[in-house]
């Protein structure tokens, strides 16, 4: 899958069919509707394109109003909505910065700059509530009458259902909020991941007896938070155990590196012998949260830190004992499952 910032690159196919979106999560919502538009770009000779923005709007309108808590939480980072459409099979991803500029245009002037000048679109998807220029200004009905008056066919797509809950992201945040990692993992078809690079960090869970691997992000604020049993990928040729601290890390210390900044420490039940110590630094893992152990919780002493990482970590190993089936907490599709 090829992605570009904005629209204005040479690269970007000439004809497109598309769907647009924040897709935070790509979850089987979001699944069903790429399927849909891989298909109707294939009927019609045309490569299939997702429009999304970042940062997220309500992102950039919490900003504007100094009002950071009307931010919402995320589900996934960019790398990993990325990843995920590309495994969905689009052919390319448009990231379009979402500022003053964007957020003051008007409907018209969204479908002529963007879509039909910008993306070439011959085909728009998009879901039943689907809203979009200033103010949200436009809707489907707008955005149908354009569609007819600048030759590009409309669709809808109707609210994907599993089980007669409806699929959206709203639900997988509350689902992760509330540490339903099952739950989560139905929405999205898959169980919850994180990736990123690995980085530095003070070392301090080596020195305790416990190396972590660290994920760092300075601007996303997750949906989940917490200490959970999670699989590692990119380690070793198969996932590896671990126990997981996601979240901004009450800390001892108020010099770290890491203080304020979201982190994802993980801790490898069984560390792989041929990374050696250093050998971790840089890579790209993955990591799968599969179920909830407990909230952050602040420790006044490393002692008392000490002893509640194995705590932690005995419980992770009972998890993993339990029999659990790591992999069978999706659902595949069946005909209570519907769009």
């Amino acid at each position: 899958m090829k992605v570009f910032r904005g629209f204005n690159h040479p690269g970007i196919a000439p004809a497109c069919a598309l769907t647009i979106g924040n897709f935070d999560g790509v979850h089987r919502g979001h699944q069903a509707m790429l399927a849909l538009l891989n298909s109707e770009a294939q009927q019609r000779g045309v490569k299939s394109c997702v429009l999304t923005f970042e940062p997220h709007p309500r992102d950039y309108f919490a900003a504007v109003a100094r009002k950071p808590d009307l931010a919402p939480a995320r589900v996934g980072t960019l790398r990993d909505k990325l990843a995920d459409l590309a495994n969905c099979g689009v052919d390319q991803t448009v990231v379009l910065p979402f500022n003053a500029a964007l957020a003051s245009r008007s409907p018209q002037a969204f479908v002529s700059d963007v879509l039909v000048n910008g993306l070439g679109a011959r085909y728009v998807l998009v879901g039943d509530d689907f809203r979009f220029g200033a103010k949200r200004a436009g809707d489907y009905a707008l955005l149908d009458a354009a569609g007819d008056a600048q030759g590009f066919d409309v669709a809808r797509m109707n609210s994907y259902e599993v089980h007669g809950l409806r699929v959206s992201s709203s639900a997988v945040r509350a689902a992760l909020l509330e540490g339903r990692m099952q739950d989560a993992a139905r929405l999205l078809g898959r169980p919850y991941c994180i990736s990123g690079h690995v980085v530095h960090g003070r070392k301090l869970g080596r020195e305790l007896g416990f190396k972590t691997l660290n994920l760092r992000f300075s601007h996303w604020k997750p949906a989940a938070s917490g200490i959970f049993v999670v699989l590692v990928h990119g380690l070793a040729s198969e996932p590896v155990p671990g126990v997981a601290n996601l979240g901004i890390r009450p800390s001892l210390d108020p010099n770290d590196v890491n203080g304020g900044r979201v982190l994802l420490e993980t801790h490898c039940l069984d560390w792989p012998q041929a990374l050696g110590a250093e050998g971790a630094y840089g890579k790209i893992i993955r990591v799968e949260l599969l179920h909830k152990l407990h909230d952050e919780l602040r420790y006044t002493s490393l002692d008392a830190l000490t002893t509640g990482i194995a705590k932690d970590c005995e419980d992770a190993r009972a998890f993993f004992a339990s029999g659990v089936s790591l992999h069978g907490q999706t659902h595949r599709q069946t005909s209570r499952d519907r769009i």
